[in-house]
């Protein structure tokens, strides 16, 4: 499972429904827009909740580093780390083994949506130019030197406050994106800066408060 909501009973009846084992409960970054399930869910079926190893959250939880792979059967997940919405963020490159041997699809968070590019500036004043510069190089030196045929799939679709921009469109491909996507046709990062720097909306009042709360697993 990864980035659960805060109910976890559908993702419980899933899995029942599917006779199959939750064993992972993958958190992309430190959610800010809601409150996170991933410890109730690991609790739950004692999936570990994994997080990048930058992320500073304060209740027990597994770390996992960049290129770290993860074998579920049939399936491997990659982790990449793309910080730049957050410093944790990650996105989660998975192959399926019974469609090909290269990677098939790449689960961004809120790093990289269709027709937009996650915001920077949720840790507040003063970090939202480094956050910035890393999300230039989260996307244009990893995210884009993927396949153009490789899926992505994002944490956010249209109506999201975590980003500007966003297609109602659910999934997209690096392909797509990297000719479509406005943020991404701004490789110069001075340019790239500018663009995703001014704008902004305003916060949610409830983003700080969740983030607060996900931090410590409440």
């Amino acid at each position: 499972m990864v980035d659960p909501q805060q109910d976890i009973a559908p993702y419980l009846e899933a899995a029942a429904q599917k006779a199959m084992r939750i064993t992972h409960v993958f958190e992309t970054h430190v959610q800010a827009d809601h409150r996170s399930g991933a410890r109730a869910l690991g609790a739950a079926t004692r999936a570990p909740v994994l997080f990048h190893e930058s992320a500073p959250v304060r209740f027990p939880h597994v770390e996992v580093a960049d290129e770290e792979e993860h074998e579920l059967g049939n399936v491997r997940i990659a982790v990449l780390h793309t910080p730049g919405h957050t410093p944790e963020s990650a996105s989660l490159l998975v192959t399926d083994r019974t469609r090909a041997l290269e990677p098939w699809f790449v689960l961004t968070g809120d790093t990289l949506f269709a027709g937009g590019v996650g915001r920077p500036d949720l840790l507040g004043a003063g970090h939202e130019r480094a956050l910035a510069e890393q999300l230039h190089a989260s996307l244009f030196d990893r995210l884009l030197a993927l396949p153009d045929h490789v899926e992505v799939f994002p944490a956010h679709f249209g109506g999201s406050a975590c980003g500007k921009g966003l297609s109602g469109k659910p999934g997209s491909t690096i392909g797509f994106e990297r000719r479509f996507n406005p943020a991404l046709q701004l490789s110069a990062k001075a340019d790239f800066l500018q663009f995703v720097l001014s704008d902004l909306p305003p916060q949610p009042p409830g983003f700080a408060e969740n983030r607060r709360h996900n931090l410590a697993g409440e």
